[in-house]
């Protein structure tokens, strides 16, 4: 009989309504399993890991959801790993999960976009098709997935497009890498995925890597700030391709002068980045120090990027930042 694990976090598909009106995560891995069902022909293990909405969640917590999944994998009776989780920052932990996951076996985030206690809640139908894709053979060497609404997604790449539809993921490169039918998961593409990174060291909990985005009239007075505060690594979300503005190149410089990992994004959805500009486009941006890392959502360059910078020496994770985003433009 086929092992699954599922991992609860908390988020929308274990929150109840409390005081007020206000939604709060409440229900833990057993009661979302009930909710949603048994499988008889699965072995499905719930395991509570933390029990919070995801906007709350911080980078102590996504090293903590690491390291459950890791330490469910070392277990050779485990085929595979379901992880509930609120859609707000799933594409944050999934992207994380990627980096480091080096097993075959899968690994399947979802959750649910109406709380169990409202009309229409779609967290036991989610978790009914997470757990059929855990255990599917087809799944495995895949990567982490996000299974949602009946599609199936790559972490990398992954945005979270809508506050309220049903299914409110879409992906950064294409769409969705397969359906969850009747009989299981239908795979329609294979994402190309780069070795696996180390787990987040220590430090990772309490690295401080901010983002700024980029809009008309911006000034580099937040990029200052964060420079003089010792800011270890900073994602600019540029417009367009990875555009910032003339003002941002003094401040930029200084930045990368001062050791601080600097990482041009966009915060356009979707498309690839592509030094086009000069007077403080993208060209000038990457000729001051910034690191081109426009293949990924600025979220999950954030991620990355703090990673980097949590096992390795500033100027060593920016190399390995700017070859690895090499790797993946355009993918």
């Amino acid at each position: 009989m086929t092992h699954i694990v599922v991992l609860a976090t908390g988020g929308t598909i274990a929150s109840r309504t409390g005081p007020g009106g206000a939604s709060v995560a409440a229900d833990g891995a057993g009661a979302l399993l009930a909710a949603a069902g048994q499988d008889p022909s699965a072995k499905v293990e719930p395991v509570d890991v933390l029990r919070e909405n995801s906007f709350n969640l911080t980078l102590d917590d996504l090293a903590s959801i690491a390291e459950a999944v890791r330490a469910q994998l070392a277990r050779p009776e485990v085929d595979g790993i379901v992880l509930t989780h609120g859609t707000d920052t799933i594409e944050e932990t999934a992207f994380l999960l990627d980096l480091v996951h080096d097993d075959d076996r899968p690994v399947v985030l979802t959750g649910a976009q109406i709380a169990p206690d409202r009309d229409g809640s779609d967290g036991p139908r989610n978790l009914r098709q997470a757990i059929a894709v855990a255990a599917a053979p087809e799944a495995r060497g895949l990567g982490v997935l996000v299974s949602f609404a009946g599609e199936l997604f790559a972490a990398r790449g992954l945005r979270k497009a809508h506050t309220l539809l049903p299914q409110p993921f879409a992906a950064q490169s294409g769409g969705p890498i397969g359906q969850v039918l009747d009989d299981g998961p239908l795979i329609t593409a294979r994402p190309v995925r780069s070795a696996p990174l180390p787990l987040p060291g220590p430090g990772f909990g309490s690295l401080r890597v901010e983002t700024l985005t980029l809009s008309p009239g911006a000034t580099p007075e937040l990029l200052d700030h964060l420079v003089e505060q010792r800011t270890p690594g900073i994602v600019l979300a540029g417009t367009g391709s990875g555009n910032l503005n003339r003002g941002y190149l003094r401040s930029l410089r200084t930045a990368v002068d001062a050791g601080t990992v600097v990482a041009l994004s966009s915060r356009v959805p979707f498309g690839p980045g592509a030094a086009i500009y000069g007077s403080g486009g993208a060209v000038d941006a990457i000729a001051a120090g910034a690191v081109p890392a426009t293949a990924l959502p600025f979220t999950q360059t954030r991620i990355l990027l703090a990673l980097l910078l949590s096992r390795f020496p500033a100027d060593d994770a920016a190399d390995r930042l700017r070859r690895r985003a090499n790797r993946e433009k355009g993918i």
